[in-house]
């Protein structure tokens, strides 16, 4: 998603781009996602992780319809809702959506919305969600229908530097020369980079994810408890996830997540326990301390740039971190002060 979405905005000021894939464009974290267009709790993180979530939410109406009459690929933007279910911080939230905008807070009761929970929640009215896998397919389309090329299969293995900047790159296919690079490898970003990710603090962390198909809609809005949360497509479709697992790079899925997910899901919403499970997989977020991503120039090679360490909150800030990024490179003001981006690398 980061690396897409800044191609785009880069193309469409004129610029030529080239992305390296190692396997195939948009087969990671990025199409694993859930694709809610929010922290799950806002009011639980850093003010440098919500203002570019925030950032990205405004913009992802329009980018959405953008892409939708570009391709004829509809990424099925949708302001769902979210509720969020006990145990929460009612205070904390309702003085945190007073102080923001974008946000608003309603108490509700929970059964009212067919849940098996009897106190209250809170809902989140301007919570939105987006498809990852077609967000994705329109994104790789609009990119080439804007000229941009695109190499899959293709590992980077070196990163050739002289004299303060990257002179190639040198890869399974052969060398590549450009005047700027951009690493957006999300959990392999810190690999790609090698020698030259100096104290940058990006690994992976797994998530795994179960799909159900219902005839209709079982709930109408986006759910949250704790970390479990229920997500509602249009079509019947409904995504139960994540877990967070810190297991370096192993992408395998566990019968224990499977089983862990699908009983809290139950008690939620007993329905579940007569449906088949269509699909169980896992992805590997790009987990950066704080969930406060590194989106900048390179310190010491100037024409080295880094888009990465999103963690959970990639896709709802791929939109904002573009911005942000191409801005840098072409010199144009930011929407705000983007200095807490640039600590990543540790110097």
């Amino acid at each position: 998603m980061a690396g897409l979405s800044t191609a785009q905005r880069l193309l469409q000021q004129g610029a030529l781009v080239t992305i390296l894939e190692r396997g195939v464009v948009g087969q990671e974290a990025s199409w694993a996602g859930g694709g809610i267009l929010s922290p799950l709790c806002p009011w639980n993180y850093p003010d440098e992780v919500t203002r570019l979530t925030t950032r990205g939410a405004e913009l992802f109406s329009a980018w959405a319809q953008e892409l939708h009459a570009a391709t004829g690929i509809n990424p099925e933007y949708e302001t769902s809702g979210m509720l969020v279910l006990p145990p929460f911080d009612a205070q904390a939230a309702k003085h945190w959506c007073a102080a923001h905008s974008a946000y608003s807070v309603h108490q509700v009761r929970a059964a009212d919305y067919n849940l098996l929970v009897q106190d209250d929640a809170l809902y989140l009215p301007e919570v939105a969600q987006v498809r990852n896998p077609r967000l994705l397919r329109a994104l790789r389309q609009h990119v080439e229908l804007l000229g941009g090329r695109i190499t899959e299969q293709c590992e980077v293995s070196d990163i050739v530097v002289e004299n303060g900047q990257v002179q190639a790159l040198t890869t399974s296919n052969g060398k590549f020369i450009a005047q700027n690079y951009i690493v957006t490898a999300g959990a392999w970003s810190k690999e790609v980079l090698g020698r030259n990710a100096l104290r940058l603090d990006i690994k992976p962390m797994r998530g795994q994810m179960l799909l159900f198909k219902f005839n209709m809609p079982p709930l109408r809005h986006i759910v949250l408890q704790d970390d479990l949360y229920l997500i509602p497509r249009h079509d019947g479709y409904l995504l139960v996830g994540s877990t967070l697992e810190d297991v370096g790079f192993d992408q395998r899925t566990t019968s224990e997540a499977r089983d862990m997910l699908w009983q809290r899901a139950q008690k939620l919403l007993p329905s579940l326990r007569d449906m088949l499970l269509v699909r169980h997989w896992a992805g590997l977020r790009p987990a950066s301390p704080n969930n406060i991503p590194t989106i900048g120039r390179h310190p010491k090679l100037d024409n080295l740039y880094l888009n990465s360490g999103h963690f959970r909150y990639g896709v709802t800030m791929a939109p904002a971190s573009a911005e942000i990024l191409v801005n840098e490179i072409t010199g144009a003001q930011q929407p705000f002060d983007v200095t807490p981006y640039r600590s990543g690398w540790g110097v």
